[in-house]
């Protein structure tokens, strides 16, 4: 399944709650993406996060659907090595 890398721009520093990440998992369920890891900036108003997902439209819909900016999609390929399991 394609790789994606997704850059997320916030207004306010990121506060995301067991609950809020427990929702965003299960839009991305009914979708059809798979979130693997997440990276969150310095200033944490910004996050990269790895996906699995058949397209970037796909990836655009859960984010839609959870009301969570996707500012850059791009298609990846792992360099080396394994990929991290989610957290």
């Amino acid at each position: 399944m394609p790789l994606f890398i997704i850059e997320r721009e916030f207004a306010d520093k990121l506060n995301l709650t067991d609950d809020g990440v427990r929702e965003i998992e299960a839009i991305n369920d009914t979708v059809g993406v798979r979130w693997i890891y997440s990276f969150l900036s310095a200033d944490q108003k910004k996050t990269y996060c790895l996906y699995e997902a058949p397209t970037a439209e796909l990836i655009r819909e859960a984010a839609r659907r959870a009301n969570v900016p996707a500012n850059a999609i791009i298609e990846v390929t792992p360099a080396y090595g394994e990929l991290p399991t989610p957290a």
